[in-house]
């Protein structure tokens, strides 16, 4: 594995920590604008912006065992970029460590939810304003927009749910009567406010682990334009770190996937590094860190 210039107050061994940052710089499945690959190091790069001490729970992550793994390699196919994912993952699983994994394209997720140990209970919180449920797209099952339905095809309808949706083809939800994933739309989050759509998709999720993807364009584009298929009317940050503190302490693992940084001036990157470390301070806050 590469390792570049690494995420900030990543300081512990792999074998000491409790959290392990990886990067996935693949968009090979991107199908508006390229440039996902590049957001792993954009990211770190924007996460040396901030103080170490967290205001809101008096955590100095200069303090937690964090690792950075660095980058995996540069895949050619999503088949391949799977495959490869998923082996990084296994005994980041196995140690009991949580993966904070930077994308990349949303087809980074499913191999990070297939790479949890078999027989365990894990829930997924798909933060994307996209549903991501097509069985094909482009003639490619791994395509970034058949995530989710990878994921389903993973852990069942039953433990899977999008929030922060608002752009479906009919050909999704058609397929989905059948098969039952949940969502809770952009326009929900709106209407009922966002700790009461987070409660709603928590209390679908039962199990008693919950691994959280989050494609950035869940985030409405005047706050995160930088990333392939921004979509309008979306959720703000305080919304996605509201979410993320209110998974934290069922919290398995945490991606941040297709921010694209040269579409914007570095805001996007800075919000998905201040996300990520919003996942470890609210994690450890919770004393539930395995």
């Amino acid at each position: 594995m590469e390792r570049p210039n690494g995420f900030a107050d990543a300081n512990a061994s792999l074998e000491d920590a409790q959290f392990v940052i990886v990067g996935v710089p693949f968009d090979r499945t991107t199908s508006f604008r390229p440039g996902a690959r590049f957001g792993p190091d954009s990211i770190r790069q924007h996460s040396w912006n901030f103080e170490s001490y967290d205001l809101e729970t008096g955590i100095d992550l200069a303090d937690v065992p964090i690792h950075d793994l660095g980058n995996a390699p540069e895949y050619g196919s999503a088949t391949s970029m799977a495959d490869g994912v998923r082996e990084e993952l296994r005994p980041i699983y196995a140690a009991g460590k949580i993966p904070i994994v930077l994308g990349g394209d949303h087809a980074c997720s499913p191999p990070c939810v297939e790479a949890y140990p078999d027989g365990g209970s894990l829930g997924v919180l798909y933060i994307d304003a996209h549903m991501d449920f097509r069985s094909s797209y482009l003639g490619d099952p791994r395509s970034h927009a058949c995530s989710s339905r990878r994921i389903v095809e993973k852990v069942g309808a039953q433990n899977v749910v999008v929030l922060g949706v608002r752009s479906v083809s009919k050909e999704e939800m058609d397929d989905n009567r059948s098969i039952g994933m949940a969502h809770v739309s952009a326009h929900e989050v709106f209407r009922e406010g966002i700790e009461s759509a987070v409660q709603k998709a928590l209390n679908m999720l039962r199990t008693d682990r919950i691994y959280v993807s989050l494609d950035i364009d869940a985030i409405d584009p005047a706050y995160a334009g930088g990333t392939g298929t921004p979509e309008p009317f979306g959720l703000t940050p305080r919304d996605v770190k509201h979410a993320i503190d209110m998974v934290a302490p069922r919290l398995a693992g945490l991606d941040i996937m297709e921010v694209s940084p040269h579409y914007d001036q570095g805001n996007t990157s800075a919000v998905a590094a201040r996300l990520a470390r919003e996942a470890i301070v609210r994690a450890v806050a919770t004393h539930r860190v395995r």
